[in-house]
């Protein structure tokens, strides 16, 4: 196959953002190659740039073996569709697809010709009269195409035509774009960050992330051989896991090894694993390799969407000591004075400031009258470098106070090894009211408990996702409550025809050739 267009070491900035950092591609002639990727990947700006829209910083656009760098838009053969398509609305279907021939004084006899086979190749036989502004969406989209293939381009940029449309019509125009492509045999540059769009349309896909290429390939190399976790999370839904590569066809993960079809890794290697969901199977329980509890089941239409959870999460329990409100009332000055007993990390302490004490102690003052909120004078505290209680006092201008205690105590964190997570909390106090008071329960535990989670190979943060307590807030009174913060347990999505049912105790099930193994992402 003749290669086309050549994108060469393409770097394009605006204001200081550098949006394209040295693309280098090729693309051959009747190919159908999509760009794809989110919003500001710089897919449209590379589009642009072979249009004649845009002119790069550096690098060089070969087209058929010349360099096209310095040609106008218009001298390029080369048409763009567009989101918006832009037809003239007070020409009829025929004159807005015979514009650039008339344009180009091409003879009428010839015009006519060209013009009609467009509009029966773009399925809109009949409707060469009709008033364009009375089409459908899905019809002026194929005006616009004709439009663009009746000046016989070498090439038809499309920069996200398919946006404007409903689903259905998105679907069905897929297929009809494919099918336009084949027949007319020119070669297809198309721009979209639908997946599905890429993998129904394509001969190649381009993946794009922060002006970066990350993956070339067909869409079955794609789906099922992605080059690292970012391209397998953007096609297609993904259990991504964090695994070593024991040897050639030797992965392990789950503290399990398990064959598989990769190879040319080092020895011991850290790599990631892309599972699909539909390459899972549920088994009987100790039928499988990893066993687990059916958490959720969610019909999808043609099947189940099913999470089971084969290792629980890393966790912390804590105790949340609730106290009866402690009020200080100043009848002379009408003042009045709140604040809670806390506790903080000894490691804090250094540089613990009097704002954050006001906050975690969640210290107030205001008018007993006007309820308006008055000004905390001063803080006055003295804590050591050690564990134990300090008291800390709050003061306003009129003299109102308030003493409270801080818990300061060593760092206790969990680790857990097997699943390379960290994960801390510590106990604290809160009133009544404050507990009653809180719109978001389990958000609130996590910051008055002060719970954090982490990698412990990078100490990257972990989500905590999920907060176990046995109260309602409601309903609550003075006592102490356990409260357990656990980070997610390793759960696989998985793809199904069969229902389960939540709760169910179960195993899954994969080959060989359903683990494949990609390289950890390096940030650029």
């Amino acid at each position: 196959m003749k290669k086309l267009i050549e994108f060469k070491n393409i770097v394009k900035e605006f204001d200081g953002n550098i949006v394209l950092k040295g693309i280098n591609l090729d693309i051959y002639e009747n190919e159908f190659v999509t760009l794809l990727g989110p919003s500001g990947c710089g897919k449209t700006t590379l589009l642009r740039i072979l249009g004649g829209f845009l002119e790069q910083d550096q690098g060089s656009v070969i087209f058929d073996g010349e360099d096209i760098s310095s040609v106008p838009a218009y001298k390029r053969p080369i048409n763009t569709v567009f989101q918006k398509y832009a037809l003239f609305p007070h020409l009829n279907v025929f004159e807005n697809v015979a514009f650039g021939l008339k344009i180009k004084k091409t003879p009428k006899d010839i015009i006519e010709s060209k013009v009609n086979r467009m509009i029966q190749l773009v399925g809109l036989d009949g409707f060469q009269k009709r008033d364009v502004t009375l089409l459908s969406g899905g019809q002026q989209q194929r005006v616009a195409i004709a439009r663009a293939l009746v000046n016989e381009p070498d090439v038809l940029l499309l920069d996200e035509p398919l946006g404007a449309l409903d689903l259905k019509l998105r679907k069905e125009m897929q297929h009809e774009l494919k099918r336009i492509q084949q027949e007319v045999g020119i070669t297809f540059i198309f721009v979209t960050h639908d997946q599905e769009e890429a993998l129904t349309m394509s001969d190649k896909i381009v993946v794009m992330k922060d002006g970066n290429i990350q993956q070339i390939g067909t869409p079955t190399e794609i789906y099922n051989e992605p080059v690292n976790e970012y391209v397998a999370n953007f096609i297609g839904e993904s259990n991504i896991l964090d695994g070593i590569m024991k040897e050639d066809y030797l992965v392990s993960f789950d503290e399990k090894d398990y064959k598989c079809v990769d190879f040319g890794f080092k020895k011991d290697e850290p790599v990631d694993i892309v599972i699909r969901p539909e390459d899972i199977e549920i088994r009987e329980r100790g039928k499988g390799q990893l066993n687990g509890e059916v958490k959720s089941v969610l019909f999808k239409g043609v099947h189940y969407e099913v999470i089971v959870e084969t290792m629980v999460g890393t966790s912390k329990t804590v105790t949340m000591h609730v106290l009866d409100d402690r009020d200080v009332f100043n009848q002379e000055k009408k003042e009045k004075m709140h604040a809670s007993d806390f506790t903080m990390d000894l490691d804090d302490v250094s540089e613990i400031t009097d704002q954050e004490i006001i906050a975690r102690a969640n210290a107030q003052a205001w008018d007993a009258e006007s309820e308006e909120d008055i000004s905390i004078a001063s803080v006055e505290y003295n804590i050591e470098m050690k564990a134990g209680k300090y008291p800390v006092t709050f003061k306003t201008h009129n003299g109102t106070l308030i003493t409270v205690h801080v818990n300061v105590v060593e760092p206790k964190y969990v680790e857990d090894k097997s699943s390379n997570v960290g994960i801390t909390a510590f106990d604290f106090y809160k009133t009544v009211d404050e507990i009653k008071e809180s719109m978001a329960i389990s958000v609130d535990l996590k910051t008055w408990a002060d719970a954090y989670a982490w990698y412990l190979d990078d100490d990257e943060e972990v989500a905590i996702t999920n907060v176990r307590f046995d109260f309602d807030p409601n309903e609550i009174e003075e006592g102490d409550y356990k409260i357990t913060f656990s980070t997610e347990g390793r759960e696989y999505k998985i793809h199904t025809t069969k229902e389960f049912k939540e709760g169910a105790r179960v195993s899954i099930a994969f080959g060989p050739e359903d683990i494949h193994v990609m390289s950890k992402m390096v940030n650029m």
